[in-house]
């Protein structure tokens, strides 16, 4: 059976063909005719449908993905995966560099695509660290983002919930009750 794997970071992630639609196209395109998904980091091993996918695969099974950064993004995890596969006779195919196998040379292209794939993650990283960085240095900088009603709103909303139900003041203003519950008292 040939299983293909598609992640993105984010659920609406879609950029550089890196869109799960798109990987899923490239996937089918390349002969998997079951493919499991997930739109969940890349730094975490843990990963709800790669595990269910993990348990499903059986010698002579292969398992293809687009890119080795769609499966493992650093060179600890990815080799470990890899090599656990390959233990059990699963082949692997990705499909911008195409089958790894056991050889010295299949073990050098995977350790080198996975270096590169934790450097560009340890890029991203860093990048954003600078980018909070230099924010930070405004002095109007607040920390998450940024509030969607205004002191006046949320006041004028605490007053009407003395007369109005969460959801007649959810209907005339657009605050969830949620947040109302959370202002009401304040």
């Amino acid at each position: 059976m040939i299983y293909g794997y598609a992640r993105v970071s984010t659920q609406g992630q879609a950029r550089d063909g890196n869109s799960l639609e798109a990987q899923k196209t490239a996937l089918t395109d390349a002969g998997a005719t079951e493919i499991y998904s997930d739109a969940f980091t890349g730094t975490k091993a843990d990963r709800p449908e790669l595990n269910k996918l993990l348990d499903k695969l059986k010698s002579g099974d292969t398992l293809i993905f687009t890119k080795l950064d769609r499966v493992a993004r650093n060179l600890s995890q990815g080799i470990q995966l890899i090599e656990s596969l390959a233990a059990k006779q699963i082949r692997v195919h990705v499909l911008n560099i195409g089958v790894i196998d056991t050889s010295p040379a299949g073990k050098l292209i995977r350790n080198v695509m996975l270096a590169f794939a934790e450097f560009e993650r340890d890029m991203i990283i860093q990048r954003t660290q600078e980018g909070k960085s230099i924010a930070k240095s405004d002095p109007n900088f607040k920390e998450g983002r940024p509030r969607k009603f205004t002191p006046a709103q949320l006041e004028h909303a605490r007053t009407l919930l003395q007369t109005h139900t969460y959801s007649q003041v959810e209907s005339m203003t657009g605050i969830s009750k949620s947040t109302l519950k959370r202002i009401k008292n304040l």
